[in-house]
Formats: structure tokens, sequence, C-alpha cells
């Protein structure tokens, strides 16, 4: 069984920073792949960031790109959104997901289990 748990979401104004926190848990000693996306209301969700530890690589949306971090706890399932300059656009419900294994860390459909979700609300 894998529990996934996000943090941290809240209201912010136009750009201020907010760092989001995930934690995956599971019964047994694994390694996940994790991803951040995010869902605005009345749209898709949409990939926002991935670290992928068995690739050694890092993904970012081009949205969010220089103004978003990921950063992992070494050689634990725990990784944290780091948001800067914040925009009224960035407003959503953020998700945490996880999978052992996947070929596209940008496509939601390849991940396994999420969390339940934070909202982030940017606005003056």
């Amino acid at each position: 069984q894998v529990q996934v748990a996000e943090s941290g979401g809240g209201l912010v104004q136009p750009g201020d920073s907010l760092r989001l926190s995930c934690t995956a848990s599971a019964r047994t000693n694994v390694r996940f792949i994790m991803g951040w996306f995010r869902q605005a209301p009345g749209k898709e969700r949409e990939f926002v960031t991935a670290h992928n530890w068995r690739a050694d690589k890092i993904y970012y949306s081009d949205s969010v790109k220089g103004r978003f971090s990921i950063f992992r706890e070494n050689m634990k399932n725990m990784v944290y959104l780091e948001m800067n300059s914040l925009k009224p656009e960035d407003t959503a419900v953020y998700y945490c997901a996880v999978a052992l294994d996947l070929a596209n860390p940008m496509s939601a459909n390849e991940y396994t289990h999420w969390g339940q979700g934070t909202q982030v609300t940017v606005s003056s």
C-alpha cells in the first residue's frame, strides 16, 4: 500500500514564494519517481515538474521553468516544490504523484499513486 501526502499550500500575493512538500510511503523499501501536477478550475490537469532518479533527470514545464524548482531528500521518497515569482495563473490545486518506473515523466497517466492535492492561490 502506497500513501502520498502533500502539504504547504496557501494564499499568497503575486511575486511571493511558497514551498510545497510531498512524502510517499510504502510497505517495502522502494524508491519512487516523483512528480508534481496542477489543476486549475475548469482546466485539465497539467504537468509541472518531476524528479526521475532512474534517469538522473529533472523535468519542468515551460510555464514554470526558471521560477519553480524541485528538490529531493537524498534516498528518500520526499520532494519539495519551491515556487518563486508566483503569478495569478499559478493558482491551482497541486498534486504530487509517484511511480516505480515510467516512460514519460510528464504524462499523468503513467503515475500510479496520487496525493489528495493542496490548494495554492495567488491573488492580490
